[in-house]
């Protein structure tokens, strides 16, 4: 999907009138390499035409809506499932909603903190429930932030999309904040087979090793 952005970018394509002036055949060469291509350009296009007959074509029109009130239009739309809606409002729009994908899932499914096949919704109010008072504490989005302007890190927060001209709210950054310390645990740690739990930063609070500890202490002789 990067490669595929990234020949949208260089293109001069990633914009609304771009994709609408693109003829579906050079769309589909340009995101070739992000898989379902011919699927994944018609939906672009499809996109833009919602943009267009909702709003204006004015992307900053379409995002300055309430963010369920938008939510439920992109739901209502061929192929936009929850996951893609949101990801949507939160990267493009800088609407305060977390996403829930695969890597979140499976971390918290082996922290047995739910069920892998657990509803979206479910597992997107609780990480909004859990988070949303780190976002009151100014002070801590503020230095994520500023920690995030000023040095590399391994995994870091989207920036804000240059396709959106709406401004991130202190709850936003939070939320792209920890989806991207999820994905960086997934891709790097938490693999869908032979997990690296013993390197993990998380790899302490799964509950086996917390067993383990337990036994440990008890056992002690120094307890």
């Amino acid at each position: 999907m990067e490669r595929a952005l990234r020949r949208l970018r260089t293109s001069g394509l990633l914009t609304i009138n771009g994709i609408r002036e693109t003829p579906v055949a050079r769309l589909e060469t340009l995101i070739r390499s992000a898989g379902y291509f011919r699927q994944k350009a018609r939906r672009l296009k499809m996109f833009v035409e919602f943009v267009d007959k909702n709003y204006g074509g004015s992307l900053g029109r379409m995002f300055a809506q309430p963010t369920e009130k938008l939510r439920q239009e992109f739901l209502g739309l061929n192929g936009i499932g929850p996951e893609t809606a949101d990801s949507i409002l939160l990267y493009a729009g800088n609407h305060p909603i977390f996403v829930v994908d695969a890597y979140t899932r499976r971390i918290l499914a082996r922290h047995n903190i739910v069920a892998e096949k657990a509803p979206y919704e479910e597992i997107r109010h609780l990480w909004e429930q859990a988070l949303s008072s780190l976002a009151t504490d100014s002070r801590h989005w503020k230095q994520a932030a500023t920690r995030n302007q000023k040095r590399e890190t391994l995994f870091p927060s989207h920036r804000p999309s240059p396709m959106s001209i709406a401004k991130r709210s202190g709850l936003a950054q939070v939320y792209n904040e920890m989806h991207g310390l999820i994905v960086g645990v997934g891709k790097n740690y938490c693999l869908k087979s032979n997990p690296l739990c013993a390197e993990c930063p998380l790899g302490k609070f799964l509950p086996s090793r917390i067993e383990q500890s337990g036994v440990s202490r008890h056992h002690s002789p120094n307890s």
